[in-house]
């Protein structure tokens, strides 16, 4: 019995672990993941059902839609245009090539898994679910694509995701690190806003695609940083193992 208690302690210390390579990082990503999954499936299950969340959406819509401006319009199209697929597939070039430049090769794999492959997941999500677009009797834009979830959003999410724990990793002041967090969550925050109040997208095509895309950062850091981290331990061991030949 106490052995198999000191085998439970030592199973537990080694998964919040930062030196193991399945320790703490892969602990917190498996958890976000989770986490995110979870609050994903509960969302889409009342949208689905049509449920009390769907009676919030049009509360929510109407409300954003009466409080409109022509200056408020026009700063909203620029955001949700800055956030397109075009322009998404620009900045992850930009930005991948950034990496590569300064041979930081596992970032610019996790960017382009994270922000690539969670606009195909996005893709797939929306064909899955056919939700159809808010309508309106004089809209702002019109839609031919499916509502749920918001793909800006989800760009967004991902891209800013990506960017918010790379910078965090990079700076030592836990108040640089607290700023780098608000700016990524107003930026995605605002980019959901214009979504809703262009009329795109309903209140839980916002929140599904934010945790859509935080469940998807996860999984995609966790798994390149465990990766990296496993290979760099069997290289390690290799490199010992040589010195003592």
């Amino acid at each position: 019995m106490r052995l198999g208690l000191t085998q439970f302690r030592k199973f537990v210390h080694a998964r919040f672990s930062p030196e193991e390579v399945l320790g703490l990082h892969l602990t917190l990503g498996i958890l976000i993941l989770i986490g995110a999954s979870w609050l994903f499936a509960a969302i889409a299950e009342d949208v689905v059902n049509k449920e009390q969340l769907t009676e919030i959406d049009v509360d929510v819509t109407q409300t954003v839609q009466a409080s409109g401006s022509r200056a408020l319009t026009i700063a909203m199209l620029i955001i949700t245009h800055a956030h397109s697929t075009p322009a998404g597939i620009l900045i992850t070039s930009v930005i991948v090539a950034y990496f590569l430049r300064n041979r930081l090769k596992s970032w610019a794999l996790a960017f382009s898994l994270s922000v690539g492959g969670g606009m195909l997941l996005n893709v797939s999500l929306k064909n899955l679910f056919q939700r159809a677009r808010p309508t309106f009797d004089d809209p702002i834009l019109t839609f031919t694509s499916y509502a749920f979830p918001s793909g800006h959003t989800m760009l967004a999410t991902t891209l800013y995701g990506v960017l918010c724990v790379f910078l965090i990793s990079r700076v030592r002041s836990w108040l640089l690190r607290l700023l780098v967090f608000i700016v990524a969550t107003l930026l995605i925050g605002l980019v959901g806003f214009s979504r809703i109040y262009l009329g795109a997208h309903y209140l839980s095509d916002v929140m599904a695609a934010m945790v859509e895309g935080l469940a998807w950062v996860a999984l995609c850091l966790t798994a390149v940083h465990t990766m990296r981290r496993w290979k760099e331990q069997k290289q390690n061991k290799a490199d010992e193992f040589l010195d003592t030949v």
